[in-house]
């Protein structure tokens, strides 16, 4: 059982602002009620518009949370002209990230839980500097604004300048528990955006789910494209791999894939868009 009343990590006390743009803001968050904020936006996405399943704690407290929460650093997009329940600035909009200064504490990355990353850590040298993205959401009333989601990238780019991040990583998830369903944009990353095999995270046995469901030839580009949830189209515009695999999480209702992004491989163009200062 998640201990949810454990303190969280000691927080940098003063973020700098990362991006800004109209009535939003994108910053870090600073203390417990604003982890909490994001937690409370995570629930209202994944578990009452989405289906994922809560634990009867989770649904006790509206609040989507988990033994590495404590140890992350959590982004997010503020609305300045809004107030949540708790009187402060509205949330709307949010990322959690686990760099490997955390590991001490928490004791893996969450994204080992579904693919094998020794082979990636093993091929990477000794003082890599990696950043783990992870419960990614906005607010259903943001999601149409372009600026949200651009917002999240400027923000994150900021952060990833800030730390010398060497390797982004993560899960990236695609709503639905059905492959086949989702076998054209599944095949085209598997064909189109593969790693690179020295270094290629492939999905833990007991979970593996095949991505190769149509040959190379029978899968119509433009067609996957539109299937992609934004979040991964934005990853491949930035220049992200896919592992191997994909991996069916059954608690949050989706299929989910491994994200790939050494830093120094961002596209140039995106980085110059975003401002990221890699």
């Amino acid at each position: 059982m998640v201990n949810i009343h454990e303190p969280l990590q000691d927080r940098v006390t003063r973020w700098p602002l990362l991006a800004e743009g109209g009535s939003l803001e994108v910053r870090m968050a600073e203390t417990d009620a604003e982890v909490e904020a994001a937690q409370r936006l995570r629930y209202r996405v994944f578990y009452e518009e989405l289906a994922a399943v809560p634990t009867p704690e989770m649904r006790e407290m509206r609040r989507d949370f988990d033994k590495f929460d404590p140890f992350c650093d959590h982004m997010l997009v503020i609305d300045r002209t809004l107030h949540g329940e708790d009187g402060q600035p509205l949330v709307v909009g949010t990322y959690r990230m686990i760099r490997e200064a955390y590991l001490d504490k928490i004791g893996g990355f969450y994204t080992a839980g579904e693919y094998d990353i020794s082979a990636m850590i093993a091929t990477w040298p000794p003082k890599t500097r990696y950043l783990e993205l992870g419960r990614s959401c906005i607010a259903a009333a943001y999601r149409s604004r372009t600026s949200t989601m651009q917002l999240l990238w400027r923000g994150l780019m900021a952060y990833v300048a800030r730390f010398s991040s060497d390797l982004m990583f993560g899960c990236a998830s695609f709503g639905g528990t059905d492959p086949k369903a989702l076998a054209l944009p599944l095949s085209y990353l598997h064909h189109f955006h593969g790693m690179p095999t020295d270094v290629r995270v492939r999905a833990r046995p007991e979970l593996f789910v095949e991505m190769n469901l149509m040959p190379r030839e029978a899968v119509d580009v433009k067609e996957a494209l539109r299937a992609l949830p934004p979040m991964i189209k934005g990853y491949l515009r930035a220049g992200c791999r896919i592992g191997d695999g994909a991996v069916i999480d059954h608690q949050f209702g989706t299929t989910d894939v491994f994200i790939y992004l050494p830093v120094k491989d961002i596209d140039a163009r995106y980085a110059a868009r975003f401002g990221s200062g890699v």
